[in-house]
């Protein structure tokens, strides 16, 4: 991938910030997507670290450069561990990104991810459905499925970054980042990256790598955005299947911006 694709042009200096720092980020993550979050944070020039607990979460997060949250397998460690976790990286002013993964009808992490929002996250990421639904205006998607195109999350959008402060990343066929004074859409990617178990949590988790190295939450969105749609592209031409090109994402993540 050439750092001359002129889509880079926004966000190269902030991949290779990430590059440069290393931030370390921790991860209260989807069980099921650990293994590719851990993996496509290093393969980026980050850093991961995961844990859930009361006991720990916490405390743990004193040491990270960003926080991410994601609510798609939500145990009941998790339930404990997230709010007390969150209140730690706002005290400290750490970066932290919501991925209201799977919310809409869940009776738990519906509620738990608005409440959340009070706590203004720096970004919040999800898919259309998500975002709607954490506006109180759908009933989510079937699981981490989308119903709806980020188009139809817009105003959703709109008033979420109006509530925190920060940005909104919607994905989708054609992505959409917001904030309460800028939009951007990235026309990137394939749709290999919706056949291949926790990119959305990968994503998630590379914004927040992204927030830890640049100050500007929708600048940060829209380069963590634009890296994992270009990288899935490049891992997309080398993939005959969702298999292999989970293998090449992780090379390409690497390579993007180089």
């Amino acid at each position: 991938m050439s750092p001359t694709d002129p889509d880079l042009d926004p966000a190269v200096h902030v991949l290779q910030g990430v590059r440069r720092q290393q931030p370390l980020v921790h991860c209260l993550t989807a069980t099921v997507s650990m293994g590719l979050v851990a993996d496509g944070l290093l393969a980026a020039g980050a850093r991961p670290m995961m844990t859930e607990t009361l006991e720990e979460a916490p405390t743990l997060t004193t040491l990270a450069d960003a926080l991410v949250i994601n609510l798609g397998t939500l145990s009941t460690d998790a339930i404990a561990g997230i709010p007390a976790t969150v209140a730690v990286a706002v005290r400290d002013a750490r970066p932290w990104v919501l991925d209201p993964t799977a919310i809409g009808i869940a009776p738990v992490r519906t509620p738990l991810a608005r409440t959340l929002l009070d706590s203004r996250p720096d970004v919040v990421r999800g898919n259309a459905s998500e975002v709607l639904a954490l506006a109180g205006e759908g009933r989510g998607g079937r699981g981490a499925d989308s119903r709806a195109v980020p188009e139809h999350a817009e105003h959703a959008a709109q008033r979420i970054a109006a509530r925190t402060g920060g940005a909104v990343a919607v994905s989708g066929p054609i992505d959409l980042v917001l904030s309460s004074t800028r939009r951007a859409q990235v026309e990137r990617g394939t749709a290999l990256l919706a056949r291949v178990t926790g990119t959305g949590c990968l994503l998630a988790a590379l914004t927040a790598a992204c927030r830890a190295v640049e100050s500007d939450d929708f600048t940060a969105a829209l380069a963590a955005t634009t890296w994992m749609s270009l990288a899935g592209e490049a891992a997309a031409r080398r993939s005959t299947r969702p298999g292999s090109f989970r293998m090449h994402l992780l090379d390409a993540l690497d390579e993007v911006g180089r």
